[in-house]
């Protein structure tokens, strides 16, 4: 079906004085005895267009005055006589589909929380259509960033028999049911589709790292599952997960290429969203684009995990989760060192081992690892990432003490018997930096069908 888009006719001039045809979705209306008018969004701006409708030339148009109603609209570009606006004289409409009175989303603006529960519905509000324009072009930029600099974009495997993060966090992947007839786990999945257990992956990193350790710089993109019972604001089941992993790479390699690729992504938004970001202004976080602004501009802190205990015990605030060298961090601890401490986003680094993944680099004082946070203001932890351990002896060592099997990770310990190299890598949630962008508090808002405990549709 040829048709031009709204925004085309929106930000092009050339088109006035032209008949063109839109299709789209009937956001309001209003009659008059002589004239009427719709409001018609197709999906391509946050704008509307305005269709006017002479009476005289198209009498029954009552079917296609309901909000949500698609239509064909085939009609000329003029400049309206207010605000000197674009509009289109109708010439011809044609009723695509029909949308009956019970249509949730109607001109009333609805709750974040009552959104939720239409998510196939929601995303034709401009809330959701701002979200979901941020996000591409933030995920666009992402891949702009690493292939500008020379990395590889792998595609890793979404089913693995090994939990990277090793917390027990996997969701198991089976294809029979449950049956007495079993004796033990390993009976169970000998018997399954793979012939061993078999989850969900909760990174793509141990495979990143094998790419990493033959092409130097690699990316990943995609999905990550962590069953993971936080029904907070900020976990979801299903995340997206930006993973680069760098051969010969220390820390400090790790935070400058983290540093410079939130930076590159915000100022790609910046510039190609606008019109979304004055959206996200008015209704969710006023000063949103000079916030995005001075993290562009500025230079993000640095500080050690024992340096945040200390700022956090000598705060004149009583944190819910009590503040201990050893433990790990929560959310408030997080947003006090952001937002009160330094108001802007910080890197924590090295960590007690015990609160960090096995595959870490060890520290030489033997009580920390080589790992570091990304914390930003408003939502706390976006980034994750580590020199990785590249001593054989070391590694077995970290995952002996936590009780782990080799058998599970050969491969992996492979990697540090065959011309292992100090390497590093991070993970980025990308649900959370599209939070930080847009000024949506919580996470599922960002998502088209987000997945939390208790709730899939």
């Amino acid at each position: 079906m040829k048709h031009t888009d709204v925004r085309e006719i929106l930000t092009d001039s050339a088109y006035i004085g032209k008949e063109v045809t839109v299709c789209g979705w009937v956001r309001t209306s209003r009659d008059s005895k002589n004239m009427a008018f719709i409001e018609l969004n197709d999906g391509t701006s946050l704008s509307h267009l305005q269709i006017v409708i002479d009476k005289s030339k198209l009498s029954d148009i009552s079917a296609f005055m309901p909000g949500g109603t698609a239509l064909k609209v085939v009609g000329t570009v003029v400049k309206g006589a207010v605000n000197n606006a674009v509009e289109v004289n109708a010439d011809e409409i044609i009723l695509l589909g029909e949308c009956p009175s019970d249509y949730p989303l109607q001109k009333k603006r609805c709750s974040l929380e009552f959104l939720r529960t239409i998510p196939h519905l929601r995303v034709r509000t401009n809330t959701f259509n701002a979200v979901l324009r941020v996000r591409s072009v933030a995920a666009a930029a992402i891949h702009s960033f690493f292939q500008q600099n020379n990395y590889v974009y792998i595609h890793t495997p979404l089913l693995t028999a090994s939990d990277c993060e090793g917390a027990g966090e996997v969701f198991k992947v089976t294809t029979i049911g449950y049956s007495d007839k079993y004796k033990s786990e390993e009976e169970y999945y000998a018997d399954d589709f793979f012939g061993r257990k078999a989850g969900l992956s909760v990174s793509g990193q141990l495979e990143g790292e094998v790419a990493a350790m033959a092409m130097g710089k690699i990316y990943t993109f995609g999905p990550s599952f962590r069953a993971e019972k936080s029904n907070t604001q900020r976990h979801v089941a299903e995340f997206w997960h930006v993973e680069p992993e760098i051969a010969f790479a220390e820390l400090d390699d790790v935070i400058e290429v983290a540093e410079a690729m939130i930076k590159f992504v915000l100022k790609d938004v910046i510039e190609k969203c606008p019109d979304e970001l004055a959206f996200f202004e008015k209704f969710f976080e006023k000063g949103l684009r000079e916030k995005l602004q001075k993290i562009v501009d500025g230079d993000f802190e640095r500080i050690t995990y024992t340096k945040a205990i200390e700022l956090l015990k000598d705060a004149d605030v009583k944190f819910q989760y009590p503040v201990e060298w050893g433990c790990d961090l929560a959310t408030e601890h997080e947003r006090y060192i952001t937002e009160q401490v330094y108001n802007k986003p910080v890197f924590v680094t090295d960590y007690p081992k015990e609160i960090k993944s096995f595959y870490m680099k060890q520290n030489p004082d033997g009580k920390t690892v080589a790992a570091t946070d990304l914390l930003v203001p408003g939502v706390g932890e976006i980034i994750g990432g580590s020199q990785r351990e590249e001593n054989l002896d070391k590694l077995l060592a970290a995952m002996e003490e936590r009780g782990m099997t080799q058998d599970e990770y050969k491969d992996y310990l492979d990697l540090r018997k065959f011309g292992s190299v100090p390497h590093g890598g991070f993970g980025l949630g990308f649900d959370r930096i599209v939070m930080y962008m847009t000024g949506m508090a919580n996470i599922r808002d960002v998502q088209l069908y987000p997945r939390t405990v208790g709730n899939i549709r």
